[in-house]
């Protein structure tokens, strides 16, 4: 059943600046994490056009996106509001069985929009992709309370102050000022309050209930070493994803030999390798 899509402004394609390149009969479409925008996979589009008609857009927090169309009563409190999004936006575009790559957030956005709307995907690729970045008891998520409270202080205190200290933090990669650079001017688009909003959503935020209900076969992906997502993450994700009926064979864990959260900006060429070895016909 579709889902019912009111923008006030526009059909969704339109209001979340959807794109299309490529003329494959596959559709691949890139959807991109907290602090960031579509052109986030520019490295990768201009080779992945080659194979796929690929499919990119804004989040709804993107500057990119009018402002009117971020709200907290849609967006705050959990990855439902964006799910929503991405199944308006598959609908409108009249898009099945796509192969959909998010990227940290949108990694379990993705999740969560296959749980409502399974046939709208034929695979999950899920990139530095988290459930749950908080710790708890018997998990362990990276981030202590206390400290995702500084975080939120800062940003709220200082936002640029911030945005130059986590940047070059979730990078994660000696000597490559470009993608620092890169992070950073696209982070200090954002309003204070919008980033800080969509950062308790993400951070806050405990998706590790979705995963069982995932029946689309799922590739997860990961640098080795992520400040931001442990690598132990990734195989805690295939645990818990659906067996889907064969043992979840239908699921897998690639770990990059990288560092950093931003493959795409930092490793491009891995992760090129990984989507050609598991997709390129």
């Amino acid at each position: 059943m579709r889902t019912s899509c009111d923008f006030g402004g526009g059909g969704i394609v339109n209001v979340l600046n959807a794109n299309m390149y490529g003329n494959g009969s596959q559709t691949l479409v890139l959807a991109h994490g907290y602090g960031t925008d579509q052109t986030v996979w520019h490295f990768l589009i201009p080779y992945l056009a080659l194979y796929f008609k690929v499919l990119v857009f804004d989040l709804a927090f993107s500057p990119n996106v009018r402002p009117q169309v971020y709200n907290e009563s849609k967006y705050g409190s959990s990855y439902d509001g964006y799910a929503a999004d991405l199944v308006c936006l598959l609908d409108e575009l009249n898009l099945n069985e796509t192969i959909y790559l998010g990227h940290s957030m949108s990694a379990m956005i993705g999740c969560l929009a296959a749980t409502k709307r399974p046939e709208l995907f034929k695979h999950l690729i899920l990139l530095s992709g988290s459930p749950r970045y908080l710790n708890g008891e018997g998990y362990k998520g990276g981030f202590e309370r206390s400290v995702l409270d500084t975080i939120f202080k800062s940003i709220k205190q200082d936002f640029p102050s911030w945005v130059h200290t986590f940047a070059p933090t979730a990078i994660g990669v000696k000597n490559h000022p470009s993608a620092v650079a890169e992070f950073e001017d696209s982070l200090l688009r954002m309003k204070p309050e919008v980033a800080l909003s969509v950062a308790k959503t993400v951070f806050l935020s405990d998706q590790r209930w979705v995963l069982p209900h995932v029946f689309v076969p799922c590739t997860i992906i990961q640098s080795k070493k992520d400040p931001v997502v442990p690598k132990h993450v990734a195989f805690y994700m295939k645990r818990n994803l659906s067996n889907n009926g064969a043992n979840n064979s239908a699921n897998k864990v690639k770990i990059l030999k990288t560092q950093g959260h931003f493959p795409q900006l930092t490793a491009y060429p891995l992760l090129l390798k990984v989507l050609k070895d598991e997709f390129f016909a």
